[in-house]
């Protein structure tokens, strides 16, 4: 194990393409949704306390939020222990998913079908 896996130091390891995992739930452990991040996104959401991403379909800096309004300031971020994957656990100001539900999880998998379960 190195300083990495042990240590004190914050160094998100990002893959080939210059990401991490992020994946986000509410104070009371609720998942909410999954996204990625890069270095721009991590920075400015560690500056604004606000969650950020990177758009891996739009090829761009997204703000949750942006558009809706509904936010996501960020209580904690923890990192997982080879430091390739972040954990936001954040005070949303509406619903999670662009679907309206409150979060992107909404859907139960049943063998070849899905089961809406919010």
């Amino acid at each position: 194990m190195d300083d990495r896996e042990q240590g004190s130091t914050f160094q998100p390891r990002f893959d080939a393409n210059g990401l991490v995992t992020a994946v986000v739930s509410d104070p009371a452990g609720a998942l909410l949704m999954v996204a990625h991040m890069n270095a721009e996104a991590l920075a400015a959401t560690q500056a604004s306390g606000e969650a950020t991403f990177w758009s891996r379909s739009r090829e761009r800096l997204w703000k949750k939020g942006e558009t809706s309004g509904n936010v996501m300031r960020v209580l904690e971020m923890r990192v997982d222990c080879d430091q390739d994957a972040l954990w936001l656990i954040v005070e949303p100001a509406g619903p999670a998913c662009h679907t309206g539900a409150t979060s992107c999880f909404y859907r139960r998998v049943t063998g070849e079908t899905l089961e809406r379960i919010e």
